[in-house]
């Protein structure tokens, strides 16, 4: 019996095996991870690159590439959909997920990037003839080739409503953000057209790395030694790595004296660590401390000042990456794993008490830019109730003259101040600290007596902060 072709020949055109590029089908398994078992893709990435590199398949060039391939993809996917669902000829919702994001993928290299179209098609056409066959292949290439025609700002114009008919949905599709979101931003900020549209557009820029000097065990002269290292913008002890910059190559990174953490999130443990406090200042609660970054910060002030903290978080191994972050405080510290619901602790215990409630995230877009399609309006009810108890707690725990502080990284009123002034009701004998001049020389922080930071305005994630005494 004669060997059979794999695939039917046409007379004269033998078939041809496609081939496997490493840089896209790497960055296509990535978004499948993201799609398939909502992943994240500042977990899933650095895994791929690092196995790709052992591998030798990978340099510096590729690894950026891929890099810009995967959150280039995910911070304009509401963007391309609407690009793409005009150029098929069927609900969006009925492309299989795998064809969408080799889809999605070759539309960012049209409009997103300086990649020749020639070759963007060609490359995207590629990876679907390995990932999809041949037959999808050809439905990828008819699509690319229709958004090939036009330029990403023609596009827009085409599928997005005039701004004067639809403000919301108009700034959704062109900042690539869900129409809720985008409302509730704009509240947030309290109107005007140039602001929310500075916040989406800060929100699909790629963040730099941020570096925490953690107080006697490293200072941001160590770290400014390191190429590419500039200053913090606010923080005393925060430096920035350029692009281009690797925190896992900081020596004091590796060694844990040092760590990756966002300035707005040292800001908040500072402004705590620095409130006005009457009487002692021994016993410090880090009531939410997972996964351990503010922790560590407070931990190490503190241990400055003579003081300990007691690290409290609920999930057992996120309690463990707090213990990883606290290893080597120069100070007295615990860590244990408890309900901050229901409290091991005795009420009135500390001193200081900082309660970083769980939240939906919308403060931390530019990190997770696949966060916004995963949350829903629906998801605020669900995070409220735990807000609120955990507000509680935390009010329960210090004492009287003692400070709290409660923060989110989400600047959605009903997870900001809508939970403060609910139980603030609650708890006459209670006071709003203006927070404020515990964050000097950082502009534009509000009206007070609480802060919400943005990426637009302080180049931070859109962290919220407010301070409240005991005072009975």
């Amino acid at each position: 019996m004669s060997e059979q072709s794999p695939r039917p020949r046409k007379p004269g055109k033998p078939y041809r095996r496609p081939q496997k590029d490493p840089v896209r089908f790497l960055a296509f398994e990535a978004l499948r991870a993201v799609d398939e078992r909502d992943a994240y893709a500042n977990l899933v990435l650095p895994p791929l690159l690092r196995k790709a590199r052992e591998k030798g398949d990978f340099d510096a060039r590729d690894a950026a590439l891929a890099t810009e391939l995967v959150y280039g993809t995910l911070r304009k996917q509401g963007t391309y959909d609407a690009i793409i669902a005009s150029c098929v000829d069927r609900p969006l919702r009925e492309v299989d997920p795998p064809v969408l994001d080799v889809l999605s993928l070759g539309v960012h290299q049209l409009l997103g990037t300086r990649i020749p179209t020639h070759a963007a098609v060609s490359a995207s056409v590629e990876l679907a003839r390995v990932v999809l066959g041949d037959g999808r292949a050809k439905f990828v290439n008819a699509v690319l080739r229709k958004v090939a025609q036009d330029d990403l700002d023609t596009w827009i114009e085409r599928v997005a409503p005039p701004y004067d008919d639809d403000p919301e949905d108009n700034l959704a599709i062109v900042h690539s953000h869900p129409r809720w979101v985008v409302s509730a931003l704009w509240d947030s900020l309290g109107g005007g057209r140039a602001g929310i549209e500075d916040l989406l557009e800060a929100d699909n820029e790629r963040p730099e790395v941020t570096l925490v000097a953690r107080p006697g065990r490293s200072t941001t002269e160590e770290l400014l030694r390191e190429e590419a290292a500039v200053p913090g913008r606010w923080s005393p002890y925060a430096v920035r790595l350029s692009e281009g910059g690797e925190p896992g190559a900081v020596e004091a990174v590796k060694e844990g004296r040092a760590g990756v953490q966002d300035e707005g999130s040292q800001l908040v443990a500072l402004a705590l660590a620095n409130a006005p406090l009457d009487g002692p200042d021994e016993k410090w609660l880090d009531g939410c401390a997972g996964p351990g970054g503010k922790a560590a910060l407070l931990a190490a002030v503190a241990a400055e000042r003579g003081a300990m903290l007691l690290a409290s978080e609920k999930a057992p191994h996120r309690a463990g990456l707090v213990a990883k972050s606290l290893a080597g405080n120069p100070g007295p510290y615990q860590v244990i794993a408890a309900d901050g619901t229901r409290p091991p602790w005795r009420p009135g215990s500390f001193d200081r008490v900082l309660m970083d409630v769980p939240c939906t995230g919308l403060g931390a877009l530019r990190r997770r830019p696949e966060a916004r399609w995963r949350r829903r309006p629906e998801d605020l009810e669900g995070f409220a109730p735990l807000q609120r108890d955990l507000l509680r707690t935390a009010l329960e725990s210090v004492r009287v003259g003692g400070v709290v502080g409660y923060a989110t990284c989400s600047p959605h009123l009903a997870e900001t101040r809508a939970v403060v002034d609910d139980i603030l009701k609650q708890y006459p004998h209670t006071e709003l600290i203006d927070a404020r001049p515990l964050l000097p020389d950082v502009p534009a922080l509000g009206e007070g007596p609480d802060v919400q930071l943005w990426p637009h305005l302080h180049g931070t994630d859109a962290m919220y902060l407010a301070l409240i005494r005991r005072t009975g």
